[in-house]
Parts: C-alpha cells; structure tokens; sequence
C-alpha cells in the first residue's frame, strides 16, 4: 500500500489542508508520520476523511461518527475506488453500501435489500438532538462539512464551537482563516488573537496570522509571526517560502536567501 501525502489528499479529496488537520484533530482519522514528521495517509485514511465530512454535513453526532468510521476501517479492502463505496445513515445507523452488499459500519452486520429505499438509495433523516448544542465537538466537525458549501454557516459553528470550549484551537483556525477568506480582516486578527491568549503559539495559527499580516501590508509584524511559527515547526516550509519573500521585499537578501534555501530542502526531502 502507498501512502499518501497531505497534497494528494487535498487534491483527492477537494479538501483544506485545514480542514484535513480538524478531522486529525477530532479523532476521525489517525495517519503515520513520515519523513520531517510529514503525515502520511493509507487509501482507509481517505475513505474516513470522506465519510466524516460527509456524515458530519448530515448532522450525524460525532460521537457515533467516529465509532462508525473505527468500525468501518475494519472492513475495508487495501484499494478500492474512492467511489467503490456509498456511504451515508438511515435512522440511527451508519450504513454502507458496497456493490450490491449494504451492512451497518458500526457492527459490521449485514442488511437486506429493503432496508433502504428500492433504488438503493440512502438519506441522512436524523436530526441534531436537544441538549447537544454544548458539544463543542459536534459544532465544530459541523463547522468543517459545511465550510464549502455554506460559510456563513460553518462560521456560526465554529464560533458556538468557541464559546462551548474556548481552548479548541483548531475552531480559532478555521474561523479565522474564513472571516480571512471573507475579506473580514480586523475581526480575523482579533480571532488569531484571542486564540495566542487561549491556546498557545501554535504554528498553523500563527502561520495564519502572519498571512493576514502579510495581507495588510504590516511586513514587520507578518516577519515575527512567519518567524514564531517556524520555532514551534521548523518544517513548515509554506512558512519558510513566505518569510523568504518578506525577507526579500523588506531589503534582508541574506536571511531571503537562507530561508529560501531552507524552503527547497524540504521540498526535496518532503
């Protein structure tokens, strides 16, 4: 089996390399480390990644999500078309309808034909239950399926996310990088903020913050948060090209130098 890079799951997948790290991060997939600590993804892996989007958008709790997909991984063949299997939910059950076969990821059981619609076809008719509205969990794996399809959405996820645990560090990425996307600067640097408070120096968030920086035109401060990250991640080398570039533009040809070189060896090595 070949594992696959987070690139080729972006490309796979039509996923965020942040929306990749929050399905990490909550629990749906585990993948391997590889050289420079890159994470690398087995085809089981992509299969998780696509069924947790999916089931999430749907409003599936994310407690019987990730039980359902560790139960699926177990009954998944080494290769397979990405569109080998139909997965969806019907009542209270994940189900999975492989060829001709339908059977219930959380226990493996098969089921008959009729249990499904005549075509085959399967809908999600269950709804987010009352009192589930503090899980932080559930609005943020929420916030990650709709970002594609409704911002203005995932955003007010995220931000329940927040106020339901306001040391989730990942729904601070997202809703920052998409009030970012929405051209909604002030109140993103004001999330990335408040996250530093909150959470730490994490790299990706600091990343994200230099980028806004760097958006705005504050060269200096974008320089300081490129140049925070990478002493949390030293292989970040989406980092390391940016800083180069800031480097170069703020009249630093030696350190745009280094840093670019720095950028290529992990291109090489990656």
């Amino acid at each position: 089996m070949h594992p696959y890079g987070v690139r080729d799951v972006e490309k796979l997948l039509r996923l965020s390399r942040s929306t990749i790290r929050s399905l990490i991060v909550t629990g749906f997939v585990s993948p391997t480390r590889g050289p420079r600590n890159a994470w690398r993804f087995s085809f089981q892996d992509l299969i998780a990644l696509r069924t947790a989007r999916a089931l999430a958008a749907a409003h599936v709790p994310s407690k019987r999500i990730t039980q359902s997909i560790k139960e699926l991984r177990r009954h998944l063949p080494e290769s397979m078309p990405l569109s080998g299997l139909a997965i969806s939910a019907v009542g209270d059950r994940v189900v999975v309808k492989d060829g001709a076969r339908r059977w219930q990821a959380e226990s493996g059981q098969y089921l008959l034909a009729f249990e499904s619609d005549e075509d085959g076809a399967m809908s999600v008719i269950e709804p987010v239950q009352p009192g589930e509205d503090s899980d932080a969990g559930q609005h943020f794996a929420q916030g990650v399926a709709l970002e594609h399809d409704n911002s203005r959405a995932a955003l007010h996820a995220y931000e329940r996310a927040i106020a339901a645990d306001p040391s989730l560090l990942d729904a601070y990425v997202n809703l920052g990088r998409l009030l970012h996307e929405g051209r909604r600067f002030s109140q993103a640097e004001r999330v990335y903020r408040k996250a530093i408070t909150n959470c730490g120096h994490d790299p990706l968030l600091l990343y994200n913050l230099g980028v806004l920086l760097d958006d705005l035109g504050r060269k200096a401060q974008a320089i300081e948060a490129y140049e925070a990250a990478l002493v949390g991640d030293p292989s970040f080398a989406d980092c390391h090209y940016n800083l180069a570039l800031l480097y170069e533009d703020t009249q630093r040809p030696k350190d745009a130098i280094r840093t670019m070189a720095q950028y290529r060896r992990l291109l090489r090595n990656g």
